[in-house]
């Protein structure tokens, strides 16, 4: 598995770009590659979820959806996705009300490229573990956290500790989003 201090090696994967349900509305297609390129100078936070249309995966999904405005505020980009397509994405979003228009990048990472490299298939399942990466805009991965498929994460945690990396500084345990270093 890839760890802190490792870099993200070369990855393409297909998107469902943030407010879109259907594969083109405007003329404007809903799909986007998803590379290590994209996003130039920004943090990006990377979770994995282990399948579309199931039930631990939407709540997460939803409240990682809540701090999507902190990350942004903060020079970070969120795309969360799973082992299943693009297409089941959108379609996804459109069938379960709290998804529609998602205001974040949803990807497919159908093939595995993506999940393999990072070291976070379940190996039983053969789906994405519940797996967090938060990555500077050098692409060098700064934090790692792995649930097993049961257990949901906090995302204000996540949004707590892109907070205390960014300030270049010691943080201490508990340390709240803005707080002192030392």
């Amino acid at each position: 598995m890839k760890t802190v201090g490792d870099k993200l090696d070369a990855f393409s994967v297909p998107a469902a770009k943030p407010g879109f349900n259907q594969h083109e509305e405007n003329g404007v297609s809903a799909f986007e590659q998803i590379t290590e390129s994209s996003f130039p100078g920004k943090w990006k936070v990377i979770y994995f979820y282990p399948k579309d249309f199931t039930f631990v995966c939407p709540t997460e999904i939803v409240e990682f959806g809540k701090i999507a405005n902190d990350l942004a505020d903060r020079d970070a980009v969120l795309m969360g996705g799973s082992t299943d397509n693009e297409f089941s994405k959108l379609a996804w979003r459109r069938e379960h009300k709290d998804l529609d228009k998602l205001n974040h990048f949803s990807f497919g990472d159908s093939k595995g490229a993506l999940v393999d490299m990072l070291g976070v298939r379940d190996k039983q399942a053969g789906v994405a573990l519940r797996a967090t990466f938060i990555v500077d805009p050098d692409n060098t991965i700064q934090h790692v956290s792995v649930n097993n498929l049961n257990v949901g994460r906090n995302p204000q945690e996540i949004l707590r500790i892109l907070d205390g990396l960014q300030t270049d500084e010691l943080c201490p345990c508990n340390r709240a989003l803005g707080g002192n270093t030392l």
